[in-house]
This record gives C-alpha cells, sequence and structure tokens, in this order.
C-alpha cells in the first residue's frame, strides 16, 4: 500500500487540569486506524516516578513513540530530580536534534502538580495559559469545553472528566473510556 494511500493511526485525547492545588491528566482510550476502532481501552496517561519524584504523563500519537519518549523523560528526571521544566526542555533538545528522536511522531502532556507542559517534537516545552492543556485528535474540543468551566465551582477532576465527555460527544476519534490521573503540588 502506497504511503500516501495509508488511513493513518488516529484517535486519543489527552488534557491536563490545573485548580485547586491540584492537576489532573486525563485521556480517552480510542485507537483508530482509518474509520475502524482498532482498541477501545488503551492507556495514555501513565504515572511516573524516577527517583520517588511523582509525574504524571499523558501522550497522543504513536504508542511506541510516546513510551520512547517517557522512558527518554524518566531518565532526564533521574538526572535532575524534581526539576521537571529542566527536564522537559532536555528531552525536547535531544526530540528535535536527535535523527532517531526526529522520526518520532507523538506530543506530551506532563505536570509534577506544580507545572504543567506541553511537550513537541519541535523543541517545544509549552505552558499553557489558563491552566488547561489538550493535545491529540479531540484536544481542540476539550480546550474549549475546559476553558469554559474553569470558573465554576468543579474540581480539576469533573472539569477534565466533563470536558472529555464533551469532546468524546463530538470527536469520532474520542471515546468516554478514560484514564485519569491526579497529582498535588
Amino acid at each position: 500500500m502506497a504511503e500516501d494511500k495509508f488511513p493513518g493511526w488516529h484517535g486519543t485525547t489527552i488534557i491536563g487540569v490545573r485548580k485547586g492545588g491540584e492537576v489532573v491528566v486525563a485521556g480517552d482510550g480510542q485507537v483508530s486506524l482509518g474509520q475502524t476502532v482498532i482498541k477501545g481501552t488503551a492507556r495514555k496517561v501513565r504515572r511516573l516516578s524516577p527517583g520517588g519524584y511523582d509525574v504524571v504523563a499523558g501522550f497522543a500519537g504513536s504508542t511506541a513513540d510516546a513510551f520512547t519518549l517517557l522512558e527518554r523523560l524518566e531518565k532526564k528526571l533521574e538526572a535532575t530530580p524534581g526539576q521537571l521544566a529542566r527536564a522537559s526542555v532536555e528531552l525536547a533538545k535531544d526530540w528535535r536534534t536527535d535523527k532517531y528522536l526526529q522520526k518520532l511522531e507523538a506530543m506530551l502532556i506532563v505536570t509534577d502538580g506544580k507545572e504543567l507542559f506541553v511537550i513537541t517534537g519541535a523543541g517545544d516545552v509549552l505552558e499553557p495559559e489558563h491552566n488547561v492543556a489538550a493535545i491529540g485528535s479531540g484536544g481542540n474540543y476539550a480546550l474549549a469545553a475546559a476553558r469554559a468551566l474553569m470558573d465554576s465551582p468543579l474540581s480539576a477532576e469533573e472539569v477534565a472528566r466533563k470536558s472529555m465527555s464533551i469532546a468524546a460527544d463530538i470527536c469520532v476519534y474520542t471515546n468516554g473510556n478514560l484514564t485519569v490521573e491526579k497529582i498535588s503540588g
């Protein structure tokens, strides 16, 4: 099959919400190939604990690529304990300059409960405005919903869950089977 005819992998919505002294990262479980749902229960949000330092990470994109990046992030965190920003910048630099890593197709949302970042293969380490970050196929829908809910009395987890539900109702590449990790700052 020619590469330009390959339907491509789709499916993932990841959101990070910081509110009320905690950060919640939530991700759906759908993986699609073209218009076919391949798996509905994928786990795209993980808790990392390099050296006892807790970090929550969610990924969108190729699973194998994301796991490679998560392993690299863990090594960076072991080398710079308690410094998520520095480890994230080091990972982004490697990702942008290393010939092997440049081919990886994924994005990450990472948090230690204090800081919240989106890391991309373009070398970006972005701290989101409005305490909300979202990536993946339904990321824009979840982001818009969360931004609208941030002034409500809902907790970070409730904002994340409601936003993901709204994204799942709109984006065909997103489902309501959530993995949710909460971390306090």
